[in-house]
């Protein structure tokens, strides 16, 4: 038996761990879609440039089990848009201004990966409680 609770509480602790990460990534990608129209304050000067999570493992001795993290959130180095505007006042000499390197698209296909994963993460953790639940029951009766 006290292997069974050691195993139940391992299993929510993964899956904490997983909300944790998966809870991350959905503000760098909120952070980005944020700043998707955004240019620089001045003018010809760079403007936000995307960030992209990372996750590694790492053993939890307590629970002797490997766990997921947040890792270093770094930048994306693909090329700023830059769209003619001469009348902006963030446009350069020749009246370019440089956009985000943020697509729309490619940021809402990870925030619904994110999403997913994260639901996965909440239903480890929603079917281990109703093992418990059922446990308890069994051993009432």
């Amino acid at each position: 038996m006290a292997n069974d609770s050691s195993d139940f509480a391992r299993s929510m602790a993964i899956a904490t761990s997983g909300l944790r990460a998966q809870a991350g990534r959905m503000r760098v990608i909120s952070e980005n879609i944020a700043n998707a129209d955004s240019t620089s304050p001045t003018a010809g000067g760079d403007p936000y440039r995307r960030k992209v999570p990372t996750f590694s493992s790492a053993l939890d001795r307590t629970l002797d089990a490997q766990v997921v993290t947040l890792g270093k959130i770094k930048p994306d180095q693909s090329n700023f848009r830059v769209k003619y505007e001469p009348s902006n006042p963030a446009a350069d000499a020749s009246g370019n201004v440089k956009y985000p390197n943020v697509n729309s698209v490619v940021e809402m296909t990870d925030m619904r990966d994110a999403q997913r994963s994260y639901e996965a993460n909440v239903n480890i953790i929603s079917a281990t409680r109703r093992m418990i639940q059922r446990t308890l029951d069994i051993l009432k009766t």
